[in-house]
């Protein structure tokens, strides 16, 4: 089917009460939940890279580059009489400080298109224009951002982490003027649209906003909303719903974090703004994925001192968040001791994110729970990943290997192996000392595994559906980048492609199976990136 041949509707629009003002200005608005706002044309849009994977799944059809109305669509330049543009408005902690309204300041959703597989999905555009949230910016995004958020958001629901996704990459003809590291040397740089999709992109912050605003009877309002549509599980009707719901979105966060950490992912910038209500990863920006194993790696440059998003803080962080969205509920829980009950969701969440984060690690590591050295063989890994400088993703992919090999050898014959492989990984020159630690670390780990009495090679198996060889490090973003701004998109399409099939070694994976170059290492757009975009 066609793009222009959809159906179209936005349960946003049916059912929330929106600004009254339908002049585009910035402003700051009260008792809505968003603002009518139309994107603003491009000059020339052009499609750069498509998502089959979710096209397929929606039921489009990619348009041929001289469909210019299926284009045109696409970027926002024609709508249809069912769309209903609009943008939210949301208010937000960021970095630790209540930052006020915030909203989408340069994304406007177009509504929600229907597909059989997916039924309804939000289709959104990110770099489409100033809103009445733009704050004085406006509105567009650089190419070399969109690049990050369109490969991102694939990589990431390929991986099995529950996600906004990424239709398309559309170029727009035009220049944007950014000032990459808020350095004063500002320059104009490829403008881009990515066209974004998901159940709905309420965030924590559409919570805080009418919170921090007293609009108490809003705040009933968007949570009945959110549930009825978006969370058959839970019964609306419930009076205790604001509880059943802070317990729900608590438990999917700990649980996404989790996850995040397992595949080495660093998010960059927990605001509760970029927090979805709903439990997916939204907004990719400042992020990164660890080469070297270091839990206090930041992808954020304006992280760079505090550190406060670094890989090892994120499920701190997301707890802060989830307290965050607990005081915007407090309103509407009813009943004494309504904060304790709050705070005892928030702490059994608490419990529940760690234990999903050293199930994941047990999992990559082909351990369990029910052996009782687990937990010490993972307190030991941690600190020897960090103290050698291990590569984080080929670490635990070659980890399998070595666990197929017992099937015919035994652990004291692998040794060797295992000591020169161990320096392949690593980003640094090991000692003796170092290497002699990783020996004495391997023989733990095959007793645990002899124990478990389990067939090495089924285990193995296992292991690598947990352990991927494909993630989309900063340099491998950056080179697709550097060709896209050149005009030449074979690849981003190519690594898009890789991305597709992230636990498998195949022709598209194989050739990103190795360490970060040296040339990345402190590149601009590999070692840490910005918030601008």
């Amino acid at each position: 089917m066609k793009f222009s041949e959809l159906t179209w509707q936005s349960r946003v629009v049916q059912n929330l009460l929106g600004d009254p003002e339908s002049r585009n200005f910035c402003r700051s608005v009260s008792g809505i939940f968003y603002s009518r706002v139309k994107p603003t044309p491009v000059k020339h849009p052009t499609l750069l890279a498509w998502s089959h994977s979710l096209a397929e799944s929606l039921g489009i059809e990619r348009p041929l580059q001289t469909e210019s109305d299926q284009i045109f669509l696409l970027a926002g330049n024609d709508l249809n009489a069912e769309m209903q543009p609009h943008a939210l408005r949301y208010g937000g902690h960021q970095f630790g400080n209540w930052a006020g309204q915030l909203g989408d300041g340069r994304a406007i959703s177009l509504g929600e298109l229907k597909s059989t597989q997916q039924g309804w999905q939000e289709y959104q555009l990110k770099g489409a224009g100033p809103t009445p949230y733009s704050r004085r910016a406006d509105g567009r995004a650089v190419l070399r951002s969109s690049v990050r958020e369109f490969l991102c958001s694939e990589a990431m629901f390929a991986l099995g982490v529950p996600t906004t996704r990424a239709l398309c990459l559309l170029g727009t003809g035009e220049g944007v003027l950014r000032d990459q590291f808020y350095d004063g040397n500002a320059k104009t740089e490829p403008g881009a649209i990515v066209a974004r999709v998901a159940p709905s992109f309420l965030r924590f912050g559409n919570f805080e906003i009418l919170a921090a605003a007293q609009e108490f009877d809003q705040l009933k309002l968007l949570l009945n909303f959110l549930v009825s549509e978006f969370i058959p599980e839970l019964d609306v009707t419930d009076p205790d719903l604001p509880l059943l719901y802070l317990n729900w979105i608590s438990q999917k966060t700990t649980r996404l974090v989790s996850q995040w950490m397992s595949f080495g992912f660093v998010h960059g910038v927990m605001n509760t703004d970029n927090m979805s209500a709903i439990g997916l990863s939204i907004d990719y920006g400042p992020y990164g994925w660890l080469e070297n194993f270091d839990s206090k790696f930041t992808p954020n440059t304006t992280d760079s001192q505090g550190k406060r998003y670094c890989y090892g803080r994120q499920m701190e962080i997301a707890q802060w968040n989830l307290t965050r969205l607990a005081e915007a509920l407090l309103p509407l829980i009813s009943g004494e001791n309504s904060e304790d009950k709050a705070i005892k969701i928030l702490e059994n969440a608490s419990k529940l994110g760690a234990a999903a984060f050293e199930n994941h690690f047990f999992k990559k590591c082909g351990l369990n729970s029910e052996n009782s050295d687990s937990q010490k063989i993972l307190q030991k890994l941690f600190v020897h990943l960090e103290a050698t400088s291990l590569d984080f993703t080929l670490f635990f992919r070659g980890l399998s290997r070595l666990r197929t090999a017992l099937e015919s050898q035994s652990s004291s014959d692998l040794k060797p192996t295992f000591g020169n492989w161990i320096q392949t990984v690593s980003y640094k020159k090991m000692s003796e000392t170092d290497i002699t630690t990783w020996l004495e670390w391997f023989e733990y780990i095959c007793a645990a595994w002899h124990e478990m009495k389990v067939n090495h090679q089924l285990s193995a198996a296992q292991m690598n559906t947990v352990n991927p060889t494909f993630v989309l490090r900063n340099y491998i973003s950056q080179l697709a980048i550097q060709d896209a701004e050149q005009g030449n998109t074979a690849t981003l399409n190519k690594i898009l492609e890789a991305s597709q099939t992230p636990f498998q070694e195949n022709e598209n994976t194989l050739p990103w199976m190795t360490k970060r170059p040296d040339w990345a290492e402190n590149m601009p757009g590999c070692s840490a990136l910005s918030c601008s975009s």
